[in-house]
């Protein structure tokens, strides 16, 4: 059962147990991302973060789409989003847990930078992403240049980000843009359950794995086994959690294996 926490406001804020659910909200402009919706962001984020209890971050979008990107008008007839210190997607790399984007429709743009910063994407077969920065004139700025050559390659993130062209669902698994590709209906839930999945492990284990991926991501292989070697002779393991762990793992495992056996005496 989830606890909703917000509900006026441009990001929604829910609970599934360790699981915390950030739903962009601001539907009827296909959730475009102004000033008040990045301040929230950025705080919940952090909330999230500072929070013993979440252990795993999913965003989403109300309605139709995930996000169109900044609000252009907004942006055009304001102070520039760059002037409002750190930008949303510095606090996505900074966050220490890992974050899941639920791409449930278009993702342009400055949403799209959003979405390939967070730890990874799963995307409904309702999904396109496309990137328009360099079509109207403008360069990327939450990172969108960095993270997506380390998603998709250096080619296929060229001809995304200088195009402007859409990539539907099914590019976006091949290349590696998103990590799965599932019913529209049933997006929300696979995500969830992905996430509760990793809200089981260890919960220091999952922070410092995720620190050491990211940081070995563009390290050299050397580099990158240094790395490893620090973080396992720094990490200081609980036996009796790691027993305890292992033995519930291998119930569960007997206990489907029960389960499969006597679906299959039915049949």
């Amino acid at each position: 059962m989830s606890e909703q926490v917000e509900t006026e406001s441009p990001l929604l804020v829910e609970r599934h147990g360790h699981v915390a659910l950030l739903t962009l909200n601001r539907p009827d402009r296909r959730n475009a991302i102004n000033r008040a919706m990045r301040k929230a962001i950025k705080s919940e984020l952090w909330k999230a973060d500072a929070d013993p209890e979440v252990r795993v971050i999913v965003i989403t979008g109300a309605g139709s789409a995930f996000s169109s990107g900044v609000d252009l008008p907004e942006a055009l007839s304001g102070p520039a989003p760059r002037t409002e210190g750190t930008t949303p997607t510095q606090v996505l790399r900074a966050v220490s847990k890992p974050v899941i984007a639920a791409v449930n429709g278009p993702c342009y743009t400055g949403a799209f930078e959003f979405a390939t910063n967070c730890s990874f994407i799963v995307a409904s077969d309702r999904a396109v992403f496309s990137d328009t920065h360099a079509k109207i004139g403008l360069l990327n700025g939450w990172g969108g240049s960095a993270m997506l050559p380390r998603a998709v390659g250096l080619p296929a993130a060229i001809q995304i980000i200088l195009s402007g062209d859409p990539v539907d669902s099914a590019t976006a698994l091949r290349i590696g843009l998103a990590n799965e590709v599932v019913d529209h209906e049933h997006l929300l839930e696979r995500t969830l359950e992905i996430a509760g999945s990793i809200a089981e492990s260890h919960p220091g284990a999952v922070q410092r794995m995720l620190r050491l991926l990211k940081e070995g991501a563009g390290a050299s292989t050397a580099h990158a086994l240094g790395l490893e070697a620090e973080a396992s002779a720094t990490f200081k393991p609980d036996n009796k959690d790691i027993g305890a762990r292992y033995d519930k793992r291998q119930s569960a495992r007997v206990a489907k294996a029960s389960e499969r056996s006597a679906a299959s005496l039915q049949e």
